[in-house]
């Protein structure tokens, strides 16, 4: 049986208690690009929260694509963050680089939080 790639609304944090239990004890992974905080969860499904601020990346179509490469990253490397709920922040300026580059980043942002968090 394939596994499924789908990123269905049940696999995002919407509430702001779910997004303040991530920010309260979160496995932290940084770079230059994004900052990735994340927690295990006390479900069976990897769950994604974006906080993409206007004062990080101004125009709205930078943000949108932004936001468009993390939730596809996301949705494909979802097996592997099964339990653990993650909240992904930008960085200033990283709306300048190209998709391959901010792609690349998050891959290994998803490999050091599935290492930390499985840990703890």
């Amino acid at each position: 049986m394939k596994p499924s790639y789908q990123f269905t609304r049940w696999q995002r944090l919407l509430k702001p208690s779910e997004f303040k239990n991530v920010f309260d004890q979160a496995c932290k992974s940084g770079d230059n690009y994004f900052t990735v905080l994340a927690r295990p969860n006390a479900v069976t499904t990897a769950r994604l929260g974006l906080v993409i601020a206007k004062k990080k990346i101004r125009e709205a179509v930078a943000r949108n694509r932004v936001k468009r490469l993390i939730r596809e990253s996301f949705r494909y490397h979802q097996h592997g963050l099964m339990g653990i709920d993650c909240v992904v922040l930008a960085k200033e300026g990283i709306d300048q680089f190209d998709n391959r580059t901010l792609t690349c980043a998050l891959t290994t942002h998803w490999q050091k939080i599935a290492r930390r968090c499985k840990k703890s």
